[in-house]
């Protein structure tokens, strides 16, 4: 196929084909997975990848894994997501394995429930308080450079008539490509017991 331009030059392409061989231009019912391409402004599809959601009701870490290497924002959602005690929730992030030190983490909750701060080391902190607090919102961890991620989150807490509101940030630095990410707890004894958490990744 040749298309001239200008009336003055042409350009041959090779036809697009079931498969996409090497060489060939896609065609137009022809599907492709973009991976690190560059979207102009005109394209009007989606380049979020979304996790499968999973109930936040019984154990005490939930774990999101086989995140692609080319990740450079992960959003990870609470839905009601609620703990069985009183400790603090703890995001962690790792490349073959989880992340359990070298975090810098702060945290500070306030509204008519709470008026507490906190930091870690050990993963980025989100204060839970009183065992049925449900938490809504949305942490969202950011590749700055290389293996460098930085973390920032708001979530709103309701338990009965109190409410409160949880922000947090903080940074960590993987050995490797990000692959997963854990939601887990400052004591590692209390339990899920509500709601649901999922990702998204782009």
């Amino acid at each position: 196929m040749t298309t001239v331009i200008s009336g003055t030059s042409g350009i041959t392409f090779p036809a697009g084909g079931t498969g996409n061989p090497a060489g060939t231009v896609v065609g137009t019912t022809d599907s492709q997975t973009l991976t690190n391409k560059t979207i102009g402004s005109g394209y009007s599809g989606s380049t979020i990848t979304q996790g499968t959601q999973v109930a936040s009701t019984s154990g005490t870490s939930i774990s999101f894994t086989s995140i692609p290497s080319w990740v450079k924002k992960i959003t990870v959602l609470f839905n009601g997501t609620s703990l069985s005690g009183t400790s603090n929730f703890l995001f962690q992030i790792g490349s073959g394995s989880t992340d359990t030190s070298g975090y810098l983490s702060r945290c500070v909750a306030t509204g008519s429930a709470a008026n507490v701060t906190g930091n870690s080391t050990s993963g980025i902190l989100l204060i839970s308080g009183d065992a049925g607090n449900l938490f809504y919102g949305a942490l969202n961890i950011y590749n700055i450079s290389g293996n460098i991620w930085v973390f920032s989150g708001t979530m709103a807490v309701t338990n009965g008539t109190s409410t409160f509101s949880v922000m947090t940030g903080g940074n960590h630095t993987t050995s490797s490509s990000l692959d997963r990410v854990v939601i887990t707890t400052v004591n590692g004894t209390d339990t899920f017991d509500a709601g649901a958490i999922n990702i998204q990744y782009e």
